[in-house]
């Protein structure tokens, strides 16, 4: 990586900055972090890109609410010109516009055509109400001559009914009419009925259930309570004439007009619709454009204009390989703008971190973010995502070591890897979905792996399967005969002899006997096997680690850790886990199962190798005594080696002047990095003014172009290079870095210890791969147990419809426990087995990611981000 400088001319920015966009191999500097949001250039043009997009997610909006399918072509147009910007914005101005003026006219229309609704069943329910109260003779005498359709038999009744009628949500029915006799203290008669069709609300388009209301009273007083109860209750009321005739007429009426505001409503739909999907075809690629536009002027509010005027400043981090395609993206922006003046890369040297930067595939990315997610690694610092693409999925396999399990997942990983460009074309937002999809190598990875070491254990779904002819020799190893087919006639399980396991010819070829799936003893004898390949597997990768740690020291030109790091931790690590390691293969390749009664025993072998106290039964070679205790003394040596040569060396050097050179023009700041040389001048350039200059510590020499002056300087870090001392432009001066002894040494000693200790844990963190071995097959054979083979030992019809049934449950229970749940323990044990014990040995991680402004991903650029 390299920090440029770019020089763009006003009229040209816009374009080169699109084409650097489209590349995508450019990350910018803000060169106005102080300034305001609302205080950059390019301010307005953001606001009115925020402006243009609100308007399309309106249009989205609609669009989605009318279930119009938007057009996706997948097509990728170019950031439109600035010019365009205004035509892009009149024609949303012109939508939102004509979309807001018909859904005003739909929502009043929808709104009258509501309430004609509601008054035609009130008209109709009231008509009821009317003709039962006819016919009732309690009320008859009472309220129809009151309401005056009846007054020719009490004509002398002054007094009369007034009354209300409405349409009430269903809901508020039981308060609205405890309300109404509470505050009315009974003098109120309510009649309702229940509207039998949902009515749609004009707002929000909801299905409403709804009742019609009818109350009678007497006074003035008490219609004005009935009134505000009703408003209280958002009831709407409407007029009801008196006399039937006078409501068959409105009837009428309603029915005429509700038929022609169904006509209008149709049409307004109709042009809606089109209007609608006349946007959906061209929505996706607004909302491409108007992002790309606002990213490229989000992106020029980074940079600074020169005092001109004319010419717009940018810094950016870039990629050392691809400064000629950058140069060609800025050669094809000026083009397209048509300006005359070229656009100028400089390279700067900085003293800044760059940005790291890791070149990957679709194939590699999975892995990539799995380091990623455990830290950015350091500019230049080795990589250990190569690493992980094979060590991860084996790992994962050793743990979860089943051909039929890992065939399903190598299945899901290759439809996923096969199908991949379908499914990213159906951009299915979902979140799990995506986690899958993104790891779909990883998983494809994970079932090969899985149906290797299934194949090793000779594990199918819990089941052995013969793929050779079996090497055990069936002899009974307590009375030295031959089993007879009556002897193993109805035997449940056998406990199987290593000695005569393989007297046919020779052991098994590949992988585990399966006649192993018939011995009681199965677990006892692939415990000591997979317990000790997860030692070598784990020390293996440890050292690994290790040996990676040298290539960060000698590229960042650590001798000191090197010397007093590397090496010492090597040693260690081989001293005592490598030393067991070749115990292992060494006991696997001396002692047979005859010698198994006398083998020695390595974990107490260990232990005594400590303590200096190995038992006669745990001497296997002369003199191991001596090379044990050997090993051990080593290993302690290491110790003080880690954690005290160096902050002893670096005291050292602060308290005798070894003070570090840098070559700094005159008039700049001294900084205070390390890894500086020293810098001195070329011979000629010595011979030209002096033939022999004098250059000593604490005297420094500052060239001049008649001589050498030769002055005592004091210079720290942080000074400034006064005029006193100019010569032709830089001076050789000597920086004595600060050193702080007792945070050097705290800072080794908590190093040292975690690495020792860190050796043991992490050694014993490895045995994973055979608890999880072992809780993978023993959980896989009791579903089997429990499950399958109950349904196998029924005969008849019955057994084979439940053995289809209990089939469905079994492949349930195995795809959601064994695959799914067990797939992820694993997943995450081997994720902690590389963040913790193998990167610990050498990655630091303590970069920061390049994030180079790419189209690629607009999202950051929207709305709601």
């Amino acid at each position: 990586m390299t920090l440029c400088q770019l020089f763009l001319q006003s009229e040209a920015a816009y374009a080169c900055v699109s084409e650097l966009g489209e590349l995508g191999l450019v990350q910018f500097r803000d060169l106005n972090p102080d300034v305001n949001a609302f205080q950059r250039k390019f301010v307005n043009e953001v606001r009115r890109c925020d402006e243009m997009e609100r308007k399309l997610r309106f249009l989205e909006k609609e669009i989605k609410k009318d279930g119009i399918p938007m057009l996706d072509t997948g097509d990728n147009p170019d950031a439109p010109v600035p010019r365009e910007m205004i035509d892009l914005e009149a024609t949303f101005e012109k939508l939102e516009n004509e979309m807001k003026e018909v859904n005003g006219n739909t929502e009043a229309l929808k709104r009258n055509y509501l309430e004609l609704t509601e008054l035609k069943h009130i008209l109709r329910k009231t008509q009821t109400f009317f003709e039962e109260a006819m016919h009732d003779p309690s009320l008859t005498e009472e309220n129809f001559g009151l309401l005056g359709e009846e007054q020719s038999h009490r004509a002398g009744q002054a007094l009369r009914l007034g009354f209300v009628a409405g349409v009430i949500v269903r809901e508020k029915i039981p308060a609205f009419e405890r309300m109404l006799w509470r505050v009315c203290r009974g003098n109120v008669f309510l009649r309702q009925a229940e509207i039998d069709t949902p009515l749609e609300d004009p707002v929000t388009g909801d299905q409403v259930n709804k009742s019609v209301f009818i109350i009678f009273f007497q006074g003035e007083q008490l219609k004005s309570r009935v009134k505000k109860i009703c408003e209280g209750f958002r009831a709407t009321l409407y007029p009801c004439p008196e006399t039937p005739a006078e409501r068959r007429e409105m009837a009428i009426g309603v029915m005429t007009r509700i038929e022609d505001l169904n006509t209008v409503l149709g049409q307004t739909q109709d042009h809606r619709h089109r209007v609608l999907v006349a946007a959906a075809r061209n929505i996706k690629i607004w909302f491409i454009k108007v992002r790309k536009i606002k990213a490229i002027y989000y992106t020029l509010n980074m940079l600074n204009l020169d005092v001109t005027q004319k010419c717009l400043i940018a810094e950016c981090w870039c990629p050392v390989q691809d400064l000629d395609r950058i140069q060609q993206a800025l050669r094809r922006g000026t083009e397209r703008s048509g300006s005359s003046v070229p656009s100028i890369l400089n390279r700067m040297k900085t003293k800044e971190v760059p940005p790291t930067y890791n070149r990957n595939n679709k194939f590699t990315q999975g892995f990539q973010n799995i380091i990623d997610a455990y830290g950015i690694s350091t500019y230049q610092e080795v990589n250990p995502a190569p690493w992980a693409i094979i060590s991860f999925p084996f790992l994962f396999a050793v743990m979860f070591g089943d051909f039929g399990h890992g065939f399903i997942m190598f299945l899901v990983g290759l439809y996923l890897v096969t199908r991949e460009k379908q499914l990213q074309a159906q951009k299915i937002n979902n979140e799990i979905f995506d986690m899958f999809f993104g790891g779909r190598y990883i998983i494809l990875l994970m079932g090969f792996f899985s149906m290797y070491t299934g194949l090793i254990y000779n594990d199918i779904f819990s089941k052995s399967v013969k793929l050779f002819d079996s090497s055990w020799d069936p002899h009974d190893p307590q009375t030295n005969l031959r089993y007879t087919a009556g002897t193993l006639n109805g035997s449940v399980s056998l406990t199987l002899d290593p000695n005569v396991s393989f007297i046919k010819g020779g052991p098994y070829p590949f992988g585990l006997d399966p006649v192993w799936a018939l011995s009681s003893n199965k677990i006892t004898a692939l415990n000591s096997f997979k317990m000790k390949l997860s030692v070598i597997f784990g020390v293996s990768q440890m050292a690994l680690g290790v040996v990676l740690s040298i290539v960060n020291h000698r590229f960042f030109n650590r001798k000191l850790d090197i010397y007093c790091g590397f090496i010492p931790q090597v040693i260690f690590l081989i001293s005592i886990f490598g030393y067991l390691v070749c115990e292992i293969f060494i006991k696997w390749i001396i002692f047979t199962v005859k010698d198994a009664p006398t083998a020695p025993n390595l974990l107490i072998g260990l232990i005594q190798m400590f303590l200096f106290q190995t038992e006669e039964k745990n001497i296997w070679y002369s003199g191991q005594r001596g090379f044990q205790a050997f090993l051990v003394v080593l290993a302690g040596i290491c110790v003080p080696w880690m954690w005290l040569i160096k902050p002893l060396y670096q005291r050292h050097q602060q308290k005798h002047g070894q003070y570090k050179y840098q070559q700094v023009p005159t008039g700049n700041l001294l900084d205070d990095s390390e890894g500086e040389e020293v810098v001195y001048h070329s011979d000629s350039e010595r011979s030209h003014y002096d033939p022999e200059p004098e250059v000593t510590l604490g005297l420094q020499t500052v060239l001049t172009p008649q001589r050498f002056k030769h002055q005592p300087l004091s210079v720290n870090s942080g000074d400034i290079i006064g005029q006193d001392y100019q010569g032709e432009g830089q001076i050789d001066v000597t920086v004595e870095e600060e050193f702080d002894f007792g945070e050097a040494f705290t800072h080794q000693s908590i190093h040292t210890i975690e690495y020792c200790l860190g050796c043991v844990s992490h050694t014993a963190s490895y045995l994973r791969l055979w608890a999880l071995s072992l809780a993978h097959a023993q959980l896989s054979e009791v579903l089997w147990n429990m499950v399958m083979r109950i349904a196998l030992q029924i005969d008849g019809y019955g057994g084979a419809f439940l053995l289809a049934a209990v089939f469905s449950f079994w492949a349930c229970a195995t795809v959601v426990v064994l695959i799914l749940m067990e797939g992820l323990s694993a997943f995450l044990h081997t994720l902690r087995l590389h963040w913790v014990e193998f990167n610990s040995k050498f990655y630091d991680g303590q970069g920061y990611k390049f994030h180079p402004f790419s189209f690629d991903d607009l999202s950051e650029y929207s709305i709601e981000d």
